[in-house]
């Protein structure tokens, strides 16, 4: 997601379309101050003037990369891509991308906003993922990628991939838990023509298409253990037999593995072999739920508003508080995949600028019924009844609602007294996430925040 869109007006005065909460926070201000402002007013100090790099854009048709620029006298290492954006709406006014970043020792980027690879945040969890796509692209050894459904793993796969010396190879994905027990040999390894009934035609195998790239086989604790010794002679000969077939073919492939259940206790258990587990884990990346990364959320939502509204041609400008507080108490058991589905739900159904809880009121429904379970900071969701919504008044720039959670859920979210000692000891033990620290407490991080600035504490002091 760029940290910031401009698009020109009549005249050629470029105005904020979209900008990213951290740049707006970068600069001193909020989002809504600076959607809509003029570009120069509100970069003026940033030089080179952020509206010619757009001029030149739009005039060349091409994205400029690499552009050094500064902010006042700091960030002097801070570099620039600005790209063309396409028309806006009306199909008349060009739009501009901007992106800022840096470039890390041997030409990595570094990017300023929490987004990289595809995946979005800034948590300790998330940064420690981006550390090792980093460290483990430049690598050819295996590597097994851990985590929940909908967190991401396919992504950090192609990460892998792209930002290696094989990215101009093929990326080729299996879903091992998507074939039959029957097909998935055939469809990894390929066959021979007459190998087995239905066999009209010879064919390549997956292993074969990703010759000099990667192939990434998700959900590999659910391969059949006859796979897993075809899989394992692979490894270890860099070569395949085709089913049907003696001879042997070389492949040259970078093997990355993703599960979304321990394979220590599936090798306990029998069901996966230890030394393919060996094999396949020689270098590892967890990706933390988004219920361990909460402080991610806010980040995420802006994303897929940037992409919803790109897709849909909407200009949803944010959620409201109440919104963000809602989602922040829900535990998220789909993780990002999830988050996106109900995100996208709402978004099509929004016909305001700005998004209410009131709009997440049959979701919410939804999930109280069928799983009353997954909601975290406001335990007492779960039996109350269904919470009263108000509506949004669009003629006004925030939501006049009560709550979406129920009033007994809210007497748990206000404390009379929080100190700065329990405030502390819940830090800890949250190693430092403040979304945690507050679930930890009982408070929604609104809450927490207030409290911070109550006790005059900032994150330093915890």
């Amino acid at each position: 997601m760029p940290d910031l869109v401009a698009v020109r007006h009549q005249g050629g005065l470029w105005k904020i379309r979209q900008v990213s909460e951290l740049l707006a926070t970068a600069l001193g201000q909020t989002r809504d101050d600076l959607v809509g402002a003029s570009l120069r007013d509100s970069f003026r100090r940033v030089a080179p003037p952020l509206w010619d790099l757009a001029d030149e854009v739009v005039a060349s048709e091409k994205t400029l990369d690499d552009v050094p620029v500064r902010f006042d006298v700091s960030d002097t290492d801070l570099l620039l891509e600005v790209a063309p954006g396409g028309l806006s709406d009306d199909y008349k006014s060009p739009l501009v991308a901007f992106r800022f970043y840096r470039r890390q020792a041997g030409g990595v980027r570094d990017e300023v906003p929490s987004q990289r690879f595809g995946l979005v945040g800034g948590s300790p969890g998330i940064l420690e993922v981006f550390r090792k796509i980093g460290l483990y692209a430049a690598s050819d050894a295996a590597v097994l990628v851990t985590g929940e459904t909908g967190t991401g793993k396919e992504l950090v796969a192609r990460a892998l991939h792209d930002q290696g010396e094989r990215r101009a190879g093929p990326f080729v994905a299996v879903n091992c838990s998507a074939i039959s027990d029957e097909l998935l040999e055939s469809e990894l390894f390929g066959h021979e023509k007459g190998a087995f009934t239905g066999a009209l035609k010879a064919h390549r195998g997956r292993f074969e298409r990703a010759d000099g790239g990667t192939i990434f086989l998700d959900e590999i604790g659910d391969m059949p253990i006859a796979t897993q010794v075809k899989l394992l002679r692979v490894i270890e000969t860099g070569k395949i037999e085709r089913v049907g077939s003696e001879k042997e073919l070389p492949v040259d492939v970078r093997i990355i593995c993703a599960t979304n259940v321990p394979l220590e206790s599936a090798v306990g258990a029998g069901r996966f072999r230890s030394d393919l587990y060996h094999r396949v884990a020689v270098l590892r990346i967890h990706l933390p739920p988004l219920r361990q990364r909460m402080d991610d959320l806010v980040p995420l939502i802006e994303h897929f508003l940037f992409l919803f509204n790109q897709k849909y041609h909407k200009q949803i400008k944010r959620l409201t508080p109440e919104a963000v507080t809602l989602l922040q108490s829900y535990l998220w058991p789909g993780n990002v995949r999830e988050l996106r589905n109900v995100l996208e739900r709402v978004f099509v159904e929004a016909d305001a600028e700005v998004i209410g809880a009131r709009a997440f009121a049959e979701w919410v429904r939804e999930r109280q019924d069928f799983s009353p379970g997954d909601w975290g900071v406001a335990t007492e969701i779960r039996t109350t009844p269904p919470p009263v919504i108000a509506d949004y008044d669009p003629r006004h720039d925030h939501v006049e609602e009560r709550t979406i959670l129920s009033s007994a859920a809210r007497q748990t979210t206000q404390p009379a007294n929080l100190t700065a000692e329990a405030i502390h000891s819940a830090y800890r033990q949250a190693n430092g996430n403040l979304a945690a620290t507050a679930r930890l407490l009982g408070v929604h991080r609104a809450t927490l925040y207030r409290y911070l600035r109550k006790l005059q504490l900032s994150r330093e002091d915890l």
